[in-house]
């Protein structure tokens, strides 16, 4: 890792969320100091906190604080080394509720940490968490439906979407997290901030605490566990590539271990086409792994929802050297897995996994 002798910490903004307290924890285990700054305002976060601090003890440094403070990060920043931009709104549905919220946290947090770093004086990497939807609806994609999934047709047959497909910001949340986006890749550019971009598909796995609005994964076995019905939104044949954390996790690392190389790159991440499932493939598996059918609810399609997304990460696979990810079918037995353990739950399937892990 770039900095491998430094002592200072780590910043991770959002680090007690999903992807933000697995980054964490690999990087604590490896022997290094996190600042873990998050405003712990998403239900349950604050056991991921409780467990990274009861896994790291003092490696594990919290600042209870938002983004959107621009004096808090200003401060968080000037202790670390690299930092970890994870922190921000991330549903759709909430911004279109409330846009102006949306946008100062996803585009105004964004910024606070950017100036922090261009402020501090000192060549700070920024690894930025951005997302599929900077590249819109995908309209433009002729889709056709087979089976219980769509596909397309013609030049993504096969394939996916690669960092040459132009933007195209639908809804406020693909606009306030795509302004951020080219705010990091602008910064790199303008200022000399050593920063990468990760626009991720769909990331999935242990400390995901999923809701109707964001994590379908987890939301759709957490619901399955608890014997709720799911709700659809349109008519379930919506396809996403998705990806283990641990994958995840090990391309924000290897960004930092290579940012001298890949600075003011922007990279797909996702499973790519083998691990591109629908939801309705989802919820089958989900069947065979608890040993009971859901029941569905059906609602109208949701603004801005893509009908399908594959990423081809085969640009940050070769950047980064990343290994194959996991199998969608063995991660999500592994989240299945957890989720039933902390809920003292018994699966269909024999689990694979010690309650330590």
């Amino acid at each position: 890792m770039t900095g491998r002798r430094d002592t200072r910490p780590v910043l991770i903004t959002g680090g007690a969320g999903f992807i933000g307290c697995n980054i964490a924890d690999r990087l604590a285990g490896e022997g290094h100091e996190v600042i873990v700054f998050d405003a712990l305002s998403r239900p349950g976060v604050e056991r991921n906190l409780d467990w990274l601090k009861t896994r790291h003890g003092d490696r594990i440094t919290s600042i209870v604080a938002d983004v959107r403070d621009e004096d808090e990060v200003a401060r968080a920043v000037k202790e670390a080394k690299a930092v970890f931009h994870m922190a921000a709104q991330v549903a759709v549905t909430t911004s279109l509720v409330d846009p102006r919220e949306d946008f100062d946290v996803n585009v105004r947090g964004t910024l606070n940490v950017l100036d922090a770093v261009r402020m501090s004086g000192r060549r700070i990497p920024v690894i930025f968490a951005s997302t599929n939807k900077v590249y819109g609806d995908l309209g433009d994609i002729a889709i056709v439906r087979r089976g219980d999934r769509y596909e397309p047709e013609g030049l993504f047959a096969g394939r996916g979407i690669g960092e040459t497909r132009a933007l195209d910001f639908h809804t406020p949340y693909g606009c306030s997290k795509g302004a951020a986006d080219q705010y990091v890749l602008d910064y790199a550019r303008s200022f000399g901030i050593p920063s990468v971009v990760f626009r991720m598909s769909c990331i999935y796995g242990r400390r995901q605490m999923g809701t109707e609005d964001q994590g379908w994964v987890a939301h759709f076995l957490i619901r399955a566990l608890e014997g709720e019905p799911i709700t659809i939104y349109g008519d379930g044949r919506q396809v996403r590539d998705v990806l283990d954390v641990g994958d995840a996790v090990e391309a924000y690392v290897r960004a930092l271990d290579g940012i001298d190389r890949v600075a003011g790159s922007a990279f797909n991440l996702g499973g790519g086409p083998a691990n591109a499932i629908s939801l309705l493939q989802l919820i089958d598996e989900i069947a065979a792994i608890t040993g009971h059918r859901m029941r569905l609810q059906f609602e109208d399609w949701r603004r801005g929802d893509q009908r399908w997304y594959v990423s081809d990460a085969s640009k940050a696979q070769a950047a980064l050297d990343l290994r194959q990810p996991v199998a969608w079918r063995d991660g999500v037995l592994r989240l299945a897995e957890w989720l039933a353990s902390e809920r003292d739950v018994t699966l269909q399937v024999e689990p694979a996994l010690s309650a330590a892990e």
